[in-house]
């Protein structure tokens, strides 16, 4: 099996695009303090479904609550996303399957009977935490 050749445009790309992380970035760790001093406990960076390789950002299991903090740049915020300067038919792409794939997942999550909130990396954390806090309670209430 032979690996895929590198989509970046040059080795300083491709350097950037590693450092890259998938969890544990700053506006995922501000949601995170915010909920927690809320006084919301949860899962990080779960698989709600353990058949479906979807992993979010925040999971209340008991709840069936999942959400995801979704970057503007990868998943095309209609408020801040800029279209890519080099590679920029490969990151159209790219974004566009990322879209593709988030309803997906917000479909199968919504017929298991998971609630999904989808977060913006701009949005005011706290006001952010305080809507999953109250999804969160409706939910254990019921």
């Amino acid at each position: 099996m032979t690996s895929k050749p590198s989509q970046a445009s040059s080795p300083g790309v491709r350097k950037n695009m590693q450092a890259n992380k998938s969890r544990d970035t700053k506006p995922e760790l501000k949601l995170r303090r915010a909920a927690h001093r809320l006084g919301l406990r949860y899962r990080v960076s779960k698989q709600p479904l353990p058949h479906l390789r979807r992993t979010a950002d925040l999971v209340f299991t008991r709840a069936k609550v999942a959400v995801f903090l979704d970057g503007c740049f990868w998943h095309g915020c209609p408020q801040h996303h800029t279209k890519a300067a080099t590679n920029s038919d490969f990151w159209a792409e790219k974004v566009t399957s990322n879209r593709v794939r988030d309803e997906e997942t917000n479909r199968l999550l919504s017929d298991a009977g998971w609630v999904v909130i989808r977060i913006w990396e701009h949005e005011d954390p706290e006001e952010a935490a305080r809507r999953v806090q109250a999804t969160v309670q409706s939910r254990n209430r019921a």
